[in-house]
């Protein structure tokens, strides 16, 4: 039992890197025609940029398919996937993007760090020059400057 909540918090913070990369190279690479406008101003309720989902869902659902007879290691590697988009949509299009009007305001200095850097992020209208390509591990410097903030 321990072994697979391991290996759910291993796939899960694993997520972070493969977002990231997948975010810098992918989204503002040469899949960018369906990203940019995500980076434009005044969004649509449903937008190209939504169907990269797809793109993270598909290993959850092979590994799911294997692992789940026999709630093999694969299932515990899509169990860790899928709790990552969970908490992705939550923290990205919920919290920050306000797609659904809930969570509005945090003092928590965590979340307010995630929402800075975002806003860094969506500062660059284009594919370059951008940053903050994470969405779970933030830059110390908006930790900082959401505590200063806070006080």
């Amino acid at each position: 039992m321990y072994l697979n909540i391991l290996i759910v918090i291993i796939a899960f913070a694993s997520m972070e890197a493969v977002a990231w990369m997948a975010h810098k190279y992918i989204m503002h690479g040469f899949l960018w025609i369906f990203h940019k406008d995500h980076h434009r101003p005044g969004g649509y309720a449903i937008e190209h940029n939504d169907f990269f989902f797809l793109l993270f869902a598909t290993p959850a659902i092979i590994c799911f398919l294997i692992g789940f007879k026999e709630l093999s290691i694969y299932f515990w590697i899509a169990t860790g996937i899928t709790l990552y988009g969970l908490t992705y949509f939550i923290i990205h299009d919920i919290f920050i993007h306000q797609r659904i009007k809930w969570l509005k305001k945090s003092n928590f200095t965590y979340l307010r760090a995630i929402r800075k850097a975002h806003k860094v992020h969506h500062k660059h209208l284009d594919k370059e020059d951008g940053e903050c390509f994470g969405m779970l591990w933030v830059p110390i410097k908006y930790f900082k400057e959401a505590k200063q903030h806070a006080n």
